[in-house]
């Protein structure tokens, strides 16, 4: 199977919203909701994929000709490339009825595992989703990144027993997840967090946690006082806030502010290799892709993960040599490229 025969199964496969469009960029699918669309118009979807276009990269082979590293230290597990599958959930009423997030997320876990990289699992209303993916995290030895959603107290503490059974290395929360409807006027409710609020619960969790939809500097510093191991610059794809910043747009500023203190990721539109690139050179430690990642799983199963993954592995290895980078730790801004002529805007 190639990567094109994945989208062209993931066609008849994806239910009535997504379109597996040739460039996933969001205009599509616009405001379209329940569906992978955004909030609102749908603008900040947009705005996120066409950021990391605006941005252009330094090419340089005057150099060494040695063959990149791109390998990743995650909390103490080496991972072969320096991204990952986003978490996904409920995805039978977003991407179609040929699989619900049980069977996503199993497939999903392990074929990112046996990649060399990690899934982060989504979580949802039902509880069957959260043990599922937990179950699927621990059966390939805690190589996965459960998710959680801002739920209260009492919740996530059933939350957590089963993050422990999962033996994964790190745990996340999409506190952006507030905004979503789902979530709105449950009871138990969900949604915003206090930075004393977040204290507690990462102290509950028991292991690195990653605080996940941070939009600006004084957000990140709320995080890290809050005792966070890292962060997730992210909109939520759009999902959660009409008229967002783009994920690129505010990535620097914020890995200025705390990069270096916990790891950052970022997530948001990025869909190639050489957005993968940018991303690292403009401050993150390491990139976060979910819609593309659900169409390899509908179009390809776990092939169509492996596929995937070495098409972004090949681009960003590619982007590395042309632009004279050794290893990932040599990627900064110096590698992208800032006009000084007064005819180019």
């Amino acid at each position: 199977m190639t990567y094109q025969e994945v989208m062209e199964n993931a066609k008849s496969a994806s239910g009535p919203y997504c379109k597996v469009c040739p460039v996933c960029n969001g205009r599509a699918c616009g405001s379209q909701m329940p569906g992978p669309g955004s909030k609102g118009i749908g603008d900040t979807a947009i705005r996120n994929y066409d950021a990391w276009k605006r941005i252009r990269v330094n090419m340089d082979t005057i150099t060494a000709n040695v063959q990149p590293d791109t390998s990743f230290d995650f909390f103490g597990r080496t991972m072969k490339y320096p991204f990952f599958a986003g978490p996904v959930g409920a995805i039978n009423l977003h991407y179609g009825d040929k699989m619900d997030d049980v069977a996503y997320n199993s497939i999903l876990v392990s074929a990112c595992a046996d990649a060399g990289i990690a899934a982060f699992t989504g979580d949802g209303t039902n509880h069957v989703v959260m043990e599922a993916a937990c179950s699927a995290i621990a059966a390939k030895d805690g190589v996965g990144i459960p998710t959680v959603k801002p739920w209260d107290q009492e919740t996530l503490k059933k939350k957590f027993e089963l993050v422990e059974s999962s033996k994964c290395f790190a745990v996340a929360m999409d506190i952006d997840a507030a905004g979503l409807p789902f979530l709105q006027n449950l009871t138990p409710p969900a949604g915003r967090k206090t930075v004393e609020e977040l204290a507690e619960i990462i102290g509950m969790a028991g292991k690195p946690f990653i605080v996940k939809g941070v939009m600006t500097v004084e957000a990140a510093k709320k995080a890290q006082a809050a005792g966070a191991a890292g962060i997730v610059v992210s909109n939520h794809g759009g999902r959660v806030l009409d008229q967002c910043p783009a994920t690129a747009e505010v990535l620097y500023d914020i890995a200025q502010a705390v990069g270096g203190s916990m790891k950052i990721f970022v997530d948001g539109g990025i869909r190639t290799g050489i957005d993968v690139f940018k991303a690292l050179c403009l401050g993150a430690d390491g990139v976060i892709i979910a819609r593309p990642y659900v169409l390899s799983v509908i179009g390809g199963g776990a092939e169509g993960v492996l596929l995937y993954t070495e098409k972004l592995g090949a681009e960003l290895i590619d982007a590395m040599k042309m632009c004279g980078a050794e290893k990932l730790s040599d990627l900064s801004e110096k590698f992208l490229f800032r006009p000084s002529n007064p005819f180019i805007s």
